[in-house]
């Protein structure tokens, strides 16, 4: 495998100089596609690529106004032209999609087509979406895209002052690796009291949007958003039980290990008790690990890590890096989190996010370079469903890639002792991620299966889900205020809900995973790429099978993967 900086790929449907800018202009080519007879396999083959090529030129001008506006969330231009889309362009492609959809099913042809890899699963999803559409939820879709907006920009104007100097939150947040413990409560409090400054604009926010989706689910016929939403996830291979099941598994097998690593890290620090300050500094005392000095550092050292892990690995990050498709720092008026975009025409994806200079930013480069491999990987598939894989398999692709790459960690750090307690922190967080997991999954459950709650109430549900996942040797006392609000942080509840389970039963995958490849190097990376050709040819199961592993998420297989996790963690 090589990989070149690549040309834009022949349109064969859209003139080459097109571009994305109003609906009059768009509305021909869903016309020509709506008006074509599907009688023939041929027929109906080359309608589902010019679709594809249409709907890829599309979804690309929406990354790109997307990845602009939340680099840059104070710009005017950049805010228009993202709302000019939602607003604008996507209202009236809804129907034709609908009326496209219908074509393919309604097609003689579809026999001929139907058993074949990745369309199979193609058809089985514009079933689902014909399913879903309603004409009258259009807008209310327009709406709740509009109003996601707000939780970025209200996000990213967010600054501390600390010593004299204006802040990122994300910035903040490293003086809680500071070993002088009254630095790091001083840093916690002016994190939770400037969230709390706009708590209430988030709480509005929140029910704004928890009706306009529970409205969007009554409209389609369902008793919540959620199993609303399972259906327009396409989550064929689980259900809310399964998540159930899940949570049950955590906090038995999980939240033990947990405890267990706080009252080590308590008793290391002298401390009878933690505070929610002392759970990111060394408990050694050592200073905080420095993976990088500065975003161009760290693109760098993470191309070398993993190009030593696979050639082709690194060859995916330098080609984004030389197309400009990294921005990886944090700054004021920048949006928080971070993500991989895929674009879905050049085939090259974009990555952001805010670092500053810690382990924990290299490993979320780590993360999202797992996912850019995922799409370079896919991209010359036949059609664009077939590059858009379950969010249970793009997380698999990403937290593989967070723990296949410690070997190759001593790029970012100098001496063998730091690449040990590197490796240490993230097995440690591991196992911190996975109640962390569970705790926001559980919350939406119950906030969607409730949907008219008080604000008061969704506190109490929030800090009942909160305590059942959480350690007991952290004592809270005295900031409730700054506990009953930690959910606001969480940009997943207001961007894309019930999009996060997907990150524990990924993470379990990536612990199988990383077993083969800790038991044989070879065949265990050769299972990473096969997994994550699969694309979305198949099913969830099939694809981690691909992988060599299992989708499971039983709580004996927790079980057996947390014994192998500290056996690691001993070694």
């Amino acid at each position: 495998m090589s990989v070149a900086i690549p040309t834009r790929p022949a349109r064969r449907f859209l003139p080459t100089d097109f571009q994305v800018t109003t609906w009059e202009a768009l509305e021909p080519f869903f016309a020509d596609l709506a008006a074509r007879d599907l009688a023939t396999a041929e027929a109906l083959r080359q309608f589902l690529k010019d679709r594809s090529e249409l709907e890829s030129v599309i979804a690309e001008e929406m990354g790109w106004r997307y990845i602009r506006m939340t680099c840059y969330t104070e710009n005017e231009e950049y805010r228009n032209a993202y709302t000019y889309f939602v607003q604008e362009l996507q209202p009236p492609m809804a129907p034709y999609s609908d009326v496209l959809n219908k074509k393919v099913v309604a097609s003689a042809a579809l026999p001929l087509l139907e058993q074949a890899d990745g369309y199979r699963i193609l058809l089985r999803n514009l079933k689902k979406d014909i399913a879903l559409y309603r004409e009258e939820n259009i807008p209310l879709f327009t709406e709740i895209q509009t109003k996601t907006q707000q939780y970025g920009q209200i996000s990213g104007a967010m600054t501390v002052t600390l010593e004299g100097k204006e802040l990122t939150l994300q910035q903040a947040a490293v003086v809680l690796m500071s070993t002088q413990r009254a630095k790091r409560e001083e840093a916690y409090r002016a994190i939770g009291s400037r969230r709390l400054q706009d708590k209430e604009q988030l709480d509005t926010l929140y029910s704004e949007l928890i009706s306009l989706r529970h409205q969007v689910a009554r409209n389609a016929g369902f008793p919540n958003f959620r199993d609303y939403q399972f259906q327009a996830y396409g989550r064929f291979d689980y259900s809310p039980k399964d998540c159930f099941q899940f949570h049950e598994a955590i906090a038995s097998e999980v939240v033990p290990v947990l405890n267990q690593f706080a009252r080590g890290r308590a008793s290391k620090l002298g401390l009878h008790k933690l505070r929610p300050w002392d759970k990111a500094v060394d408990p050694e005392g050592r200073d905080p690990l420095k993976a990088f000095e500065n975003g161009a550092d760290l693109a760098q050292k993470s191309i070398h890590a993993f190009a030593d892990l696979d050639p082709y690995l690194g060859e995916c990050l330098q080609v984004m890096k030389a197309m400009g498709h990294l921005d990886l720092e944090s700054r004021k008026g920048k949006a928080p989190g971070g993500y991989n975009y895929p674009l879905a025409e050049i085939g090259v994806p974009f990555i952001f996010m805010n670092a500053t200079s810690t382990h924990r930013d290299m490993v979320t480069l780590m993360h999202e370079g797992g996912h850019a491999v995922h799409n370079f990987l896919t991209k010359d598939l036949e059609l664009a469903d077939f590059k858009s894989p379950p969010m249970e398999v793009a997380e698999l692709a990403s937290m593989s890639m967070e723990l296949l790459s410690m070997d190759q960690w001593h790029h970012f750090f100098n001496t063998p002792e730091d690449v040990q307690r590197a490796r240490q922190e993230q097995l440690e967080d591991l196992i911190e991620t996975l109640p962390w997991v569970a705790t926001i999954d559980a919350f939406q459950h119950w906030v969607y299966e409730n949907p008219n709650h008080s604000l008061a109430a969704r506190k109490q549900a929030w800090n009942d889900t909160f305590d059942r996942f959480a350690d007991a040797e952290t004592d809270w006392s005295g900031l409730q205020e700054y506990k009953d609000y930690l959910w606001q942080k969480q940009l997943h509840l207001y961007e894309v809900p019930f999009y996060y389970i997907e990150y524990g039963m990924a993470q379990l995958g990536a612990i199988a995973m990383w077993r083969n490849y800790r038991q044989n190097k070879a065949r265990g990376l050769h299972g990473y790429f096969q997994a994550l050709r699969q694309g979305n040819l198949k099913s969830i199961p099939e694809i981690y099978a691909a992988g060599g592993i299992r989708f499971d998420f039983s709580r004996a297989y927790i079980r057996e993967l947390m014994q192998f996790v500290g056996e690691e963690l001993t070694r």
